[in-house]
């Protein structure tokens, strides 16, 4: 016989297909019925192979398209996280040196106050020892004026170093 369920099936096809019509009913025929049935038989014995056969390939189908998925979802997912790092990554640097940047301003303003209140420090102290060295050579002088006014000396002082300054 026939070794495929589509030869069995064709064959079977041809079997009607040349059968005997019956007198008065021309949609019915005389077929041979144990060559029918072994047919069938056939198709019934080769029909659950070829099934399973079909199911293994749609399952294995299946589980090769959903592995497919699952790993093209994880890959998605891999580079979301990675996307996310980076520009997290990205935007910690920019506010680092935003903040640097503002570190940086905020020294620079702080020794700039620093050399202005210096200045105005040293400056003050240098005047307030002008005024005192002023007030002590014009005590001195008084004090050597009256000194030589009661000896009766009026001589060129002796040290000219006190009269430059």
């Amino acid at each position: 016989m026939a070794n495929g369920v589509e030869e069995i099936i064709s064959s079977l096809y041809d079997m009607i297909q040349n059968a005997w019509s019956l007198p008065l009913g021309a949609e019915k025929c005389v077929v041979e019925r144990d060559k029918v049935l072994d047919l069938l038989d056939e198709i019934s014995a080769q029909l659950p192979t070829d099934v399973k056969q079909a199911r293994t390939i749609v399952e294995t189908r299946n589980e090769v398209i959903a592995n497919a998925k699952r790993e093209a979802e994880n890959i998605i997912k891999q580079a979301e996280d990675r996307a996310k790092l980076l520009v997290s990554d990205n935007e910690i640097y920019k506010q680092a040196q935003i903040e640097a940047q503002q570190i940086i301003q905020t020294a620079e303003n702080k020794v700039k106050e620093l050399r202005r209140v210096t200045n105005e420090y040293v400056d003050n102290a240098m005047r307030e020892t002008e005024e005192t060295i002023e007030q002590a050579l014009s005590g001195v002088r008084n004090s050597r004026s009256k000194f030589n006014s009661l000896t009766g000396n009026v001589q060129k002082s002796a040290s000219p170093i006190i009269e430059d300054i």
